[in-house]
């Protein structure tokens, strides 16, 4: 053992990890396959794996900008915020839970509405992101919801609708839930004037906004392998104590058993609306 022990190497002795000064987020791992993407590359693929077509979560900003011509989106009731009307808390405070996620997303509310031209046509739209407080539907997001009905009804053009929702925000109780019926009383005024509403279902699209407006599309378009459901599937299997089918609850599974009318890919799906908007035909 002496001789192992009398002979050093300096080199190993003093060697240090090396900063290979490579900045971070240049790579990504994807959660479908588990190949290592090129974060650029990822982004220039509108944030699908070009390995596995995994759809990753994407902003209310990246996916109109994705939807909709360039330049064509005015935004309204920008100002629109939401407060704190039940003083409500738990772990933390709701006032606190909303300072959070405005300030990690730049806007007071994470659903964007407006109007838009799809190839040149004339649409009003509303977007829902994930990313701000689970995307849940709250009074703001129903009144930009609602209001993006009432501008297609009051200027005759179709409705677009993209949902990316955890379902209604528990922090403001019952006026979370009434978000569900004014959404589809709004929705049912579009019906009764032969005013088309296309929704866009996209993982994960539960609870409240499941049970109200995003399934009642004259078209229901989902994204692939998009989760989509009132209660998820592990509230339902530990409620009905059985193993659920594979994929359920999933795009796949709702297209085959007709809860939903078309699973389109991310890149295809301006084009999609574009055909459905000129069948439609309600601009005047």
């Amino acid at each position: 053992m002496g001789w192992f022990n009398s002979v050093k190497n300096p080199k190993l002795k003093n060697a240090k990890k090396q900063n290979d000064n490579i900045p971070t987020g240049l790579w990504k791992k994807c959660v479908g396959c588990g190949e290592v993407l090129q974060s650029e590359r990822l982004a220039d693929n509108h944030n699908v794996c070009p390995i596995c077509d995994h759809h990753y979560r994407i902003t209310a900003t990246e996916r109109i900008n994705i939807l909709c011509d360039k330049d064509s989106f005015v935004e309204y009731a920008k100002d629109y915020a939401t407060n704190d009307p039940l003083k409500f808390e738990d772990k933390h405070t709701y006032s606190t839970r909303l300072e959070k996620a405005i300030s990690n997303n730049g806007r007071d509310d994470g659903t964007i509405c407006g109007e838009a031209k799809i190839d040149g046509q004339s649409v009003a739209i509303a977007v829902m992101d994930f990313h701000f407080m689970g995307g849940s539907m709250g009074v703001v997001t129903g009144e930009k919801i609602a209001l993006a009905m009432d501008i297609g009804y009051e200027k005759n053009i179709p409705v677009v609708v993209v949902s990316c929702s955890g379902g209604a925000r528990m922090q403001e109780g019952i006026l979370s839930l009434m978000q569900m019926a004014k959404t589809s009383a709004a929705r049912r005024r579009l019906k009764n004037n032969g005013i088309a509403f296309i929704s866009i279902l996209t993982d994960p699209t539960t609870g409240g906004c499941a049970a109200s407006f995003s399934m009642l599309g004259d078209i229901n378009i989902a994204e692939p392998k998009a989760l989509i459901g009132f209660a998820g599937p592990r509230v339902i299997e530990q409620s009905i104590r059985q193993t659920l089918p594979e994929g359920f609850q999933r795009s796949e599974f709702l297209l085959e058993h007709g809860f939903i009318d078309r699973i389109v890919h991310r890149k295809k799906m301006k084009a999609e609306l574009s055909f459905f908007i000129s069948m439609f035909g309600n601009e005047s």
